[in-house]
């Protein structure tokens, strides 16, 4: 792990992406054509990703050669990518990735159980899924030069895929105008009490809401529980497009961090293949800003966003950050947001 220094400040940098889907046309295309070197998938972002002291993700499909569609006539889309989809992920030095999402049990449980197989397997830390709700709930942790970070995952999608005591699935909660009901209030400040306690940093990855819009109250009411039940930070997705950052009692919460990864049709106005890979940078164990590093997802793979997309992405971000009196610099095209 490396460390910066700003002044006589040691800086620990923590990268997140939004989600990553490996499934279909990059699993086609990609992930099985042997002639595809894995770190190729990352392009020229790899170099800004392997500085940073780890890396987390948003893993939305699941990696299995087994299974079989879930519900194939009334779910549209299943992500799946085959098991070689690892060696990409270790290209990147990927350390840990939420599962709670709308895809993970695309392919039923028995592909889900493989993939976390195969992540516990290749080192890959993992949380939000699992065999049991008590390991969906449980927190993937990490050790960073100045301490420990911890990340629960959660989402508000397919309630049928709830993991129960005997039961495999996701972290599922429910919320609504007012934060989380119960009994999911009681499940999360349980989790996140705990994690507190045991770690340095508690990251709450949320893959709520829908795919196109602003954050709705509903779930500006969810982060802000969250952040009161004690996380540092609420890192969104879901939605195809990054979101307003806002700051909440000295705390960040990123709405949605976008796609990073896909073979999605792109929207011209929304232009949901430009996004940005998130450096945390920690100072003395709390975030002390994020640097936003324009992305484009293209060729079944991202690369850094051109000067006309960083364009677009900084007009986009200025106006969704306003909206919560943040304001976001762009130093070298390179966004930037003090948090403390």
């Amino acid at each position: 792990m490396m460390e910066a220094e700003t002044g006589h400040l040691k800086v620990v940098k923590i990268a997140l992406t939004g989600d990553v889907m490996l499934g279909r046309l990059v699993d086609q295309y990609v992930i099985q054509n042997r002639s595809v070197r894995p770190e190729a998938l990352w392009g020229d972002v790899l170099p800004i990703m392997l500085a940073a002291d780890c890396r987390l993700i948003n893993l939305e499909c699941v990696i299995s050669s087994q299974g079989e569609e879930w519900h194939p006539t009334t779910k549209a889309f299943h992500f799946r990518a085959r098991p070689r989809a690892i060696d990409f992920l270790q290209a990147a030095k990927i350390e840990g990735v939420t599962l709670a999402n709308n895809h993970v049990l695309d392919y039923g449980p028995e592909a889900l159980l493989d993939c976390v197989k195969l992540l516990d397997e290749a080192g890959i830390k993992r949380t939000g899924a699992g065999a049991t709700m008590e390991e969906a709930l449980a927190p993937l942790v990490l050790e960073l030069p100045e301490g420990r970070v911890a990340v629960v995952s959660l989402t508000d999608n397919e309630p049928d895929w709830e993991a129960t005591g005997a039961k495999a699935g996701v972290n599922y909660v429910a919320y609504h105008d007012s934060g989380l009901v119960e009994p999911y209030r009681s499940r999360m400040a349980q989790i996140l009490s705990s994690a507190r306690r045991q770690t340095d940093l508690v990251i709450v990855s949320a893959h709520v809401g829908p795919n196109w819009g602003n954050p709705s109250q509903s779930m500006q009411a969810l982060a802000h529980d969250l952040i009161d039940m004690g996380a540092d930070l609420y890192w969104g997705h879901s939605n195809h497009t990054p979101q307003g950052i806002e700051r909440y009692k000295g705390k960040a919460i990123l709405y949605s961090t976008g796609d990073f990864i896909d073979d999605y049709m792109v929207d011209k106005d929304e232009r949901n293949d430009l996004s940005f890979l998130f450096i945390l940078e920690l100072e003395r164990g709390c975030i002390a800003r994020i640097r936003l590093h324009p992305t484009c997802t293209e060729d079944l793979g991202v690369r850094m966003a051109n000067e006309q997309e960083t364009s677009f992405l900084q007009k986009t971000m200025h106006t969704k950050c306003a909206a919560f009196g943040v304001k976001i610099e762009f130093e070298n095209q390179v966004g930037v947001v003090a948090v403390e």
